[in-house]
């Protein structure tokens, strides 16, 4: 369990870097707040599309056989 702990930590700040990149590479602090908005909609759907796999996985784990 916690291997799969672990890769979750490490999914999130790789989808984390990732979108702080693009953020920063892209100048959206400089945009609009449309823009802004979608950015994030986007960051936190690529970030629960990451995580809810993973805690099903590690319910999974702490159930047992």
């Amino acid at each position: 369990m916690r291997g799969q702990v672990a890769l979750l930590i490490g999914l999130v700040l790789g989808v984390d870097a990732v979108f702080f990149g693009i953020y920063t590479l892209a100048g959206l602090g400089r945009t609009g707040p449309g823009v802004k908005l979608g950015f994030t909609v986007l960051w936190t759907v690529s970030t629960l599309a990451v995580v809810l796999p993973r805690l099903g996985r590690i319910r999974e784990l702490r159930r047992g056989p």
